[in-house]
């Protein structure tokens, strides 16, 4: 049987089993906060903003440059780097605005371009843009505002998709995709 003496020693150790801890509550709590921010509910009425774009945008879409690509979901609608775009069931289409405000807009960017004509290849919906800070505009398929998901982080991607049962992306006629692929999640 050991008899600990020093007293330091001991505490510690302890101490560092409750900084660990006290790191995984924190850790945790994070997490949680991420997700919650991810469906971003925010119906964004009557804030009076028209913003969704802004400095949390992401960097304009190649010349302003929409494509298809083929993903788990089927054809989907792309940006320039081959990212695909969402759109959000808070936006109204022809409102000229986004919903997507105040930390929606660091995880869901909108797609911006400085062209007020962005190409479109193989989009058979009606493309436009709407005004956003900064001088830019953000593209729109069928008047909803478009965005990219953070969490993509290869062309191809689609993680966004579903997210909280507001986020989907996009088919070429500019008509939100619901399913899930086939990829076994549910949102």
């Amino acid at each position: 049987m050991r008899i600990i003496t020093d007293t330091s020693n001991a505490l510690r150790a302890g101490g560092r089993r409750r900084g660990r801890t006290r790191l995984a509550a924190c850790l945790a709590a994070a997490s949680i906060a991420v997700f919650a921010l991810a469906g971003c509910g925010s119906s964004g009425a009557g804030n009076g903003t028209s913003s969704g774009g802004g400095s949390a945008s992401q960097p304009p879409a190649a010349a302003g440059t929409l494509a298809t690509a083929h993903t788990k979901l089927g054809t989907v609608v792309v940006d320039g780097q081959g990212k695909t775009v969402y759109v959000y069931d808070h936006d109204t289409a022809g409102s000229g605005k986004s919903a997507c405000t105040g930390a929606c807009t660091g995880l869901w960017p909108a797609l911006t371009t400085t062209s007020m004509h962005p190409t479109a290849k193989g989009i058979t919906g009606t493309v436009g843009t709407i005004a956003v800070s900064g001088g830019q505009q953000q593209i729109t398929l069928n008047g909803l505002p478009l965005y990219t998901y953070s969490g993509d982080n290869a062309a191809g991607d689609v993680n966004g998709q579903g997210v909280q049962g507001i986020w989907w992306a996009v088919s070429p006629a500019g008509k939100k995709i619901s399913g899930t692929g086939g990829s076994g999640y549910s949102y």
